[in-house]
């Protein structure tokens, strides 16, 4: 957001009004005003000066419903507060909240009818406004922090964020639940910067969730991004929702972004089942990330053997070595990479060796000669018995040692 932009347009609006303006962020910090005011009360000359909405004014504001209005509010006058009238202009993009729009009444107007009637008239300023807000201040703003830390340790099981995201609007009511791990599978590391990467994590996941109904809430971290969504079978939302975080994350990051993965949890109904619902998405996403044959949509109950990985748990160097005898012998013997794929793709091709040729770019010929070799080498079939299920359960071993660490 350049600020230029914001002043240039609350002084357009202003002058097409003829009134006095103010602009504030969510948290109620002055972002710009304008210079033309025929009688500025107490309020807003004290606002001016301090930067911030004092505390008794924003009870007051409050009170009548600002938080939750989609359309202008009238607030009355308050002399206590030494506080004439005014209309606040929620400034809303697709439904998402982010910021507040003022307009003084006159000291000698009676009503604030005359106000209400001209704003049609800068409909267009205030979309733009509300454009160029939604770019800088929403993601940063200490109650969307505050409201992100608090479903994230819901996330984590702490008993009293659960307790208080049940009563959230978001989310009463609006259950049963999915929950979404959105991971960039090669850029998950993240930056140097620990709090600009969860910034920019927030920041892409609020803007590619903005509109999309069923998507409830969304968080940040330093890895990834957490996206509560209502339970469906579909996948139209989800799949609007990673192309939207790929440009975002993208544009962010100033980096390529190639692949963006979505785990997906199973449902729940129960606001107490969030942090199972978050470790289940967690485990989709790691596992898509290390077998990209998964896809990049990944239902849990899709990742197959990698649940039963992820249940026994394990350190960083979990998993490395699967203590398989005949994995050994073939990783030893395998130092040009022409066996391992072959055999790992006709595990998850159900033995068709022309999908597998078709995949590799072989020839039949070339598929079975490789087959050959491995038999020969250890001296059984690799496709029947103990053999298959011991290769295949090892490979996978291999990848899950490789996942990401969120």
């Amino acid at each position: 957001m350049q600020q230029q932009d914001v002043e240039q347009l609350v002084e357009r609006v202003a002058q097409k009004l003829g009134r006095g303006l103010s602009l504030e962020d969510l948290d109620g910090l002055l972002l710009a005003y304008s210079s033309n005011q025929s009688h500025a009360d107490r309020v807003r000359v004290n606002f001016l000066l301090s930067k911030r909405v004092p505390v008794d004014v924003s009870a007051w504001q409050l009170s009548h419903g600002i938080a939750t209005a989609v359309r202008p509010v009238v607030i009355p006058a308050n002399p206590e507060l030494g506080m004439l009238g005014r209309v606040c202009v929620p400034l809303m993009v697709r439904g998402f909240r982010v910021g507040y729009l003022w307009v003084q009444q006159d000291s000698a107007e009676e009503n604030p009818t005359a106000i209400l009637t001209q704003l049609p008239e800068v409909n267009h300023e205030i979309e733009l406004l509300s454009g160029l807000l939604l770019d800088s201040n929403t993601a940063e703003s200490e109650f969307r922090r505050g409201r992100e830390r608090e479903f994230l340790a819901a996330c984590s099981g702490e008993a009293n964020a659960v307790a208080a995201i049940a009563g959230w609007k978001e989310i009463q009511g609006k259950g049963p639940w999915q929950m979404i791990t959105i991971l960039d599978a090669d850029g998950w590391a993240g930056g140097p910067d620990p709090i600009a990467s969860t910034l920019i994590h927030r920041s892409a996941a609020l803007q590619a969730t903005i509109g999309v109904d069923p998507a409830l809430f969304s968080a940040g971290t330093e890895t990834h991004s957490v996206v509560l969504f209502k339970e469906s079978t579909g996948r139209a939302n989800h799949a609007q929702v990673l192309v939207h975080y790929q440009l975002e994350l993208a544009k962010r990051s100033g980096r390529p972004v190639h692949r963006i993965i979505l785990g997906i949890s199973e449902g729940f109904a129960r606001t107490r089942d969030f942090a199972e619902a978050y470790r289940q998405s967690k485990q989709a996403a790691q596992a898509a990330a290390v077998d990209p044959q998964l896809g990049e949509l990944v239902d849990c109950r899709a990742t197959g053997v990698y649940q039963l990985l992820a249940s026994a748990g394990g350190g960083a160097g979990a998993w490395a070595d699967s203590g398989s005898v005949y994995f050994r012998m073939l990783e030893d013997h395998d130092r040009n990479g022409e066996l391992i794929p072959v055999l790992e793709l006709l595990y998850d091709n159900d033995g068709a060796v022309q999908d597998v040729a078709t995949k590799l770019h072989l020839h039949r010929s070339s598929i079975y000669n490789r087959l050959g070799r491995i038999r020969a080498l250890l001296g059984v079939d690799p496709l029947k018995g103990m053999p298959r299920l011991e290769l295949h359960a090892a490979l996978k071993m291999r990848r899950w040692a490789a996942r990401p660490r969120i």
